[in-house]
């Protein structure tokens, strides 16, 4: 067992959002698993700074839950030294359950903002039918989110991008992008002023999947970019769900291969001297 193991399994209590659990073996190396790799991505990319104030954008998707759950847990362990402000924003999407993130907020003990801003409506009147909301939605959401981080003191926005997101996102980039790109664990906001960290760059889309299920989280699908069929992203996921199911472990390999470029084996003159290379 390593010393990440051992402070893992020797945390005495837990926090109240894992009160009620399976007391499964499974659930338990499922839990670790997660925790395991949400710990490791914290570290690899240096995105603690003891004292600090988090803003983790919860939208009430599997995804979001599993993180707060994660970095609650890591909290409650002694193993996160920064403080954590979960927030919603509720973007006028038709049918939102308003009630369900601040019940489930509340009744966990949770510090927590619920901001309303009708990004719905923007996106819905300034996209057309035929193509994916997804890009204006998410540059609308996230300009608020960062609003509500420094209304808060916050240092950094958190989310919940998973291993399967950055693949998704990196094949995207390749195929219809023209460029080797995928999503960062940590990045830097255009004003300079905030970070925006992903602690679960490294956990699995289908682990993450299973933890919801098993802590019965009450996910809000969603109402806007969920009901558009044949999304670039939707090709690129059943793209890498063949090649896993036919090659079992591509995708953490292709992961670990992201983290393991040499520019001197591509093509890119800008980040390797070309010119310069020159036989003794």
């Amino acid at each position: 067992m390593t010393i990440h193991d051992q402070e893992l399994t020797d945390a005495a209590g837990c926090h109240p959002m894992f009160l009620v659990v399976p007391s499964s073996v499974e659930f338990n190396k499922l839990r670790k698993r997660l925790l395991r790799n949400t710990r490791q991505a914290l570290e690899d990319f240096a995105m603690v700074k003891p004292g600090e104030r988090w803003l983790v954008g919860l939208s009430g998707g599997k995804d979001s839950y599993g993180l707060l759950a994660l970095l609650l847990d890591l909290k409650w362990r002694g193993l996160l030294p920064v403080e954590l402000l979960a927030c919603n924003l509720d973007q006028g999407q038709p049918n939102f359950p308003k009630h369900i993130l601040p019940d489930f907020l509340k009744a966990n003990g949770i510090e927590h903002r619920i901001e309303y801003k009708d990004t719905y409506s923007i996106v819905t009147e300034k996209v057309p039918e035929n193509q994916t909301y997804c890009s204006l939605c998410s540059r609308l959401r996230r300009g608020h989110l960062y609003r509500v981080a420094r209304e808060e003191g916050c240092s950094a926005l958190v989310l919940g991008h998973h291993r399967e997101d950055i693949l998704e996102t990196f094949l995207m980039n390749l195929f219809h992008g023209g460029r080797l790109a995928a999503m960062p664990p940590k990045l830097l906001n255009d004003e300079g002023d905030l970070m925006l960290l992903r602690p679960l760059s490294y956990c699995a889309e289908d682990d993450l999947e299973k933890f919801a299920a098993a802590m019965q989280f009450p996910i809000i699908p969603c109402d806007l970019c969920g009901s558009q069929d044949g999304l670039q992203r939707n090709m690129m996921k059943a793209m890498l769900a063949d090649i896993e199911k036919r090659m079992p472990g591509r995708k953490e390999i292709m992961i670990r291969a992201l983290a393991n470029t040499r520019p001197s084996h591509l093509l890119d003159r800008k980040i390797f001297d070309f010119a310069g290379l020159m036989a003794g």
